[in-house]
């Protein structure tokens, strides 16, 4: 461990240990004011009852008494709920920063699940190089919190980004990486909203970009309008005796009336699609006057904060407004709703401010989700920058190129305490490196290294590597094989399957002039004998070479690097492994460096021996 991933970890730890601190000292705080408010209640309480006691004398000083102890209890109440999310806040923080330690020790079972994505087994590579799940790198981007972001990053890591945006993004990374208080804040606000289905998110969007029927009807909006403020004229009229009570009640049985043919449960179902995602709405606000208030520096967090910027539309404003025009359609949960509906027809006032709302900023809804996922992905990455701070942004040349070349090229999800680095180099066009080696050398972890930090450069992220250069990149794998009992594939077949799928993308991307294909394949067609498996094998990779993709391949099959088709082609490389005689028997190691040529060793009936079986019947 360098000084520099020292200090990160120092930074971690006293971010932690000050937010545990605060929190501490807020909740120490929440109860004495817990303490207070019983009191108060208390002492409200009995001033009313003392009002309610017909025995007693009253005077003005009873009536001020219980009036101000009930105001200030009811103050209390709303500062006490104020001060309890402070301490959750602080409180997040702090298991925030904890997090990074366990994401910087790649402590898995310390990372929440709600990071994890499910795996994607049916995308091309997206299993094969554990993009997703548990211990994956999306686990390891783990500060993404909202679920626009989420979906963002997602799209970042399945699907590559032209060489302008990775340079445009991998700038807004750098700048993040340093913003750390706001990069957290966008996380926790994040983790405040609930989790959310897409079908939830669609309905309100679908409602947002609806258009408002209501304010359509404009003979059912005046006649809402009037009918409205009926009953109270015939309420103060009775009350002065010019009209007997009798018109009120009629008026009241009018307005329900209304509300049952006019539309209310329309309105209902309107509310229903409208706030579906309000347990968003207040976190979301906050997040847009975040982003819309830092000063960025660099083009793409410039435009993201333009967008959410204040103005003539403000999404802070219209989310906070949004807020209030969902506390106000909660009246329908309430006891006295039928009598204030009876009283107001107050369903179609809200309706009416709702669908006002709805033409000035549901059109614009979805766009600015879709800045705050791109923040929030970008943000993520930042964290992985600042986790890691000797990773290198790889340079991504605008033009078709032959080569990829890192140097000190490690695999992102292993510890840096046990994280070997390897220069590495695959292409040129008509050439392949072959990679070779014992078991457990370490032959398909350089795969998915190469492949891992690949998709991180593609997305925008910096690479685990201390310099790396590659041109625009189409990638194909062929690594984790499985049979499909349900379909009827063998092993064999699946895997000719996933290298047709290979293929293919080589003959279209031969016709691409801004990409190259890299492929990666291990140990392929393992399900067959070994001397078909080289005729496939040797087959495969020399359609491939004909194309101008470039790739690397491991094997067990060292007589591949000798073919007549395949030895002029060839890069090998190797890893090998050491025998050593203890006085606990004979033990295996690796020290998983790449080396030059063919591997000159294999250690199969070794293993046999150390695990006891070279002399089983």
């Amino acid at each position: 461990m360098t000084q520099r991933t020292e200090a990160v970890d120092q930074v971690y730890r006293e971010r932690s240990q000050r937010f545990a601190e605060m929190q501490r000292q807020c909740a120490s705080r929440s109860r004495w004011v817990a303490n207070i408010r019983l009191v108060l209640f208390l002492a409200a309480g009995l001033s009313i009852l003392r009002l309610l006691d017909p025995s007693a004398w009253i005077g003005a000083t009873w009536f001020a008494a219980a009036a101000t102890l009930s105001l200030a209890f009811l103050a209390l109440v709303l500062f006490h709920n104020a001060l309890k999310a402070r301490c959750r806040w602080y409180e997040d923080l702090s298991k925030l920063n904890e997090e990074g330690l366990a994401r910087r020790a790649r402590d898995w079972a310390a990372l929440p699940e709600r990071d994890a994505v499910a795996p994607t087994p049916e995308h091309p590579y997206a299993e094969d190089l554990d993009l997703f799940g548990n211990e994956s790198l999306f686990a390891l981007l783990g500060t993404v919190a909202t679920q626009p972001g989420r979906r963002t990053l997602r799209a970042w890591l399945l699907e590559p980004a032209d060489p302008d945006t990775i340079r445009e993004r991998q700038a807004a990374v750098a700048e993040l990486a340093v913003l750390t208080d706001e990069r957290e804040e966008i996380t926790v606000r994040g983790r405040m909203m609930p989790e959310e289905s897409p079908d939830r998110v669609a309905t309100f969007l679908a409602w947002a970009e609806d258009e408002p029927w209501l304010g359509r009807l404009r003979l059912l909006v005046w006649s809402a309008r009037l009918l409205s403020i009926v009953p109270a004229v015939l309420i103060a009229l009775d009350l002065a005796d010019i009209v007997p009570y009798t018109g009120w009640v009629l008026a009241l049985i009018v307005n329900l009336a209304f509300t049952y043919l006019a539309g209310g449960g329309r309105i209902h179902k309107t509310f229903g699609r409208a706030f579906t995602r309000e347990s968003s709405v207040q976190q979301y606000a906050e997040l847009f006057r975040l982003l819309s208030s830092t000063a960025f520096q660099t083009q793409a967090l410039q435009r993201i904060g333009s967008l959410l910027a204040t103005g003539a539309i403000s999404p802070y404003r219209q989310m906070r407004r949004l807020h209030r025009l969902n506390a106000l359609s909660e009246v329908r949960f309430s006891m006295p709703y039928v009598a204030i509906q009876a009283l107001t027809l107050w369903d179609f006032h809200v309706m009416l401010l709702l669908e006002k709302w709805q033409s000035t900023a549901g059109r614009q809804v979805r766009s600015w989700l879709s800045a705050l996922g791109e923040a929030d992905a970008l943000a993520a990455l930042a964290a992985l920058h600042f986790d890691n701070p000797e990773w290198a942004f790889p340079e991504v040349s605008t033009e078709k190129d032959s080569m990829v070349e890192a140097e000190g090229l490690g695999h992102p999800l292993l510890a840096d305490d046990v994280r070997i680095a390897n220069d590495v180099k695959v292409g040129p066009q008509a050439k392949f490196t072959l990679i070779t080696g014992s078991n457990m050398s370490g032959k398909s972890t350089l795969l998915r290294a190469i492949g891992t930090n690949v998709v991180l450069a593609r997305a925008g992220g910096p690479v685990c590597a201390t310099s790396m250069r590659m041109p625009p990149l189409i990638l194909e794998t062929s690594m984790r094989i499985r049979d499909s009992l349900q379909q009827g594939l063998s092993h064999f077949m699946a895997e000719l399957e996933r290298l047709k799928g290979v293929v293919d993308t080589a003959r279209r991307a031969a016709t691409d002039r801004g990409s190259t294909l890299l492929y990666l394949l291990d140990d392929i067609f393992q399900g067959t004998n070994s001397a078909e498996r080289q005729i496939a094998a040797r087959k495969v990779i020399t359609y491939l070479l004909e194309t101008p993709a470039i790739g690397a391949v491991t094997s067990h099959d060292l007589e591949l690097a000798e073919t007549k088709e395949l030895s002029a082609a060839c890069v090998p490389v190797h890893f090998s492994e050491t025998i050593e005689d203890g006085p606990e028997g004979r033990r295996i190691t690796f020290d998983y460096k790449l080396r030059p040529g063919i591997a000159t060793s294999s250690n199969a009936l070794k293993l046999l021996e150390i695990v006891g079986l070279d002399s089983a019947d």
